[in-house]
């Protein structure tokens, strides 16, 4: 099944996906892919069959249409995806009616969330704390990806992080991590982004990846 979730309404995009992610089997599998790690061959590896260890996945993939290659690789696969027994799920900012009437085509589930244009959002930096709080690697991803939609400074995201991991040191709140796991991210954390940048990487891909390998 595909399901899509656009619009600029970051809070209720959210909130709708998350229900969606509840409603699913327990074990169900997930995949996180963003707009810099997007592959098409991992692509039609999860639509093409069952994977060798599990029986069902769901495959969330998040502003990969920024890329207009991407783009034109999913909508050209869009009726092929439809027919694979796993779940693909696509968090995206508003999309032109093309794009939408191509899901509508292939009988997709669509959620247009839409802020009303007197109100400007502004992404709330604890939520990404919080998820890490409670080790939940999903809401850490998902709330990562929308704070980079608001142009939120990596730097930013990365004192959020350091101020909470501190904290939880401080407070000896040890119920999701040991206080060594805590010293080690927080020590990662501080040279993280300026590395990075003095090796010439992405810097927002260095960091996704380094908050997928956290835990």
């Amino acid at each position: 099944m595909i399901y899509l979730f656009c619009g600029d309404d970051a809070k209720n995009k959210h909130e709708s996906y998350e229900k969606l992610i509840k409603s699913m089997p327990a074990g169900t599998e997930t995949f996180f892919i963003g707009k810099n790690d997007f592959k098409e061959m991992e692509t039609e590896s999860f639509y093409s069959g069952a994977g060798l260890f599990f029986k069902k996945c769901a495959v969330i993939f998040t502003n990969i249409f920024e890329k207009e290659e991407t783009l034109n690789f999913i909508l050209n696969k869009l009726n092929i995806i439809s027919e694979s027994g796993n779940d693909f799920i696509f968090l995206e900012g508003k999309l032109n009616k093309e794009i939408l009437d191509a899901f509508e085509k292939v009988k997709a589930k669509i959620s247009i969330l839409e802020l009303p244009k007197e109100k400007k959002e502004r992404f709330n930096s604890f939520m990404l704390a919080n998820a890490f709080g409670e080790r939940d690697k999903l809401n850490l991803w998902v709330h990562f990806r929308q704070a980079l939609e608001k142009d939120v400074a990596l730097e930013e995201l990365a004192g959020v992080l350091f101020w909470k991991t501190k904290d939880m040191i401080l407070k000896k709140d040890f119920r999701k991590y040991t206080s060594s796991e805590l010293e080690n991210f927080a020590g990662k954390l501080s040279y993280l982004l300026p590395e990075a940048r003095k090796d010439g990487k992405d810097a927002e891909s260095v960091f996704e990846q380094f908050l997928l390998d956290a835990f």
